[in-house]
């Protein structure tokens, strides 16, 4: 079903795409080999930068309430994840990153002239839907997050961004089995 609905979500960011006469390139779609190893670089450092943030919100937490935070993970949600979570993890990037990142930050850099703004809004939202995680862990994500809209901002690329999350998901799936 979650196939099924974020390739739903991007027929329909391509269709109001097309209704303007833009197509996925003119929000940073591009396909070249440098981006794949770009992508590896920009993993690394937003994964630096969850593991320096998620230091200092469990540090916050132990300060203000004496004890590390428990968070929710993957094997609390699934036992054994199906063999559908293998496609999943390969198109989850494209549908997260193409409309919360390249399309939502497009769109508010185009209407405000602020890409500030557009990092934190992208953020935010990445952040909300994530709190399924518990408040410190989609906090902690928040880091990440921030690096890849970052990235998005100053390049205006978005193929080695859904390079970097897509190894954090096939990851993800490949620590629960």
């Amino acid at each position: 079903m979650g196939i099924f609905q974020e390739v739903i979500a991007l027929v329909l960011v391509a269709y109001v795409l097309s209704r303007r006469n833009l197509r996925f390139r003119n929000i940073g779609l591009q396909w070249r080999l440098k981006d794949l190893g770009v992508g590896l670089f920009v993993a690394g450092i937003s994964y630096a930068a969850y593991a320096l943030g998620s230091i200092l919100v469990q540090s916050i937490h132990y300060g203000i309430y004496g004890t590390l935070a428990k968070s929710v993970g993957g094997k609390d949600f699934y036992s054994h994840p199906p063999i559908t979570a293998i496609p999943f993890s390969i198109l989850n990037p494209f549908f997260e990153e193409l409309i919360v990142r390249a399309y939502l930050m497009t769109e508010i850099m185009e209407l405000t002239g602020s890409s500030a703004l557009a990092i934190v809004v992208s953020v935010a939202v990445q952040f909300s839907y994530h709190l399924y995680y518990g408040w410190v862990a989609a906090i902690s994500l928040s880091f990440q997050f921030l690096i890849f809209a970052v990235y998005y901002a100053r390049t205006r690329r978005i193929l080695p961004v859904i390079v970097a999350h897509g190894l954090f998901d096939i990851y993800a799936i490949a620590r629960l089995w």
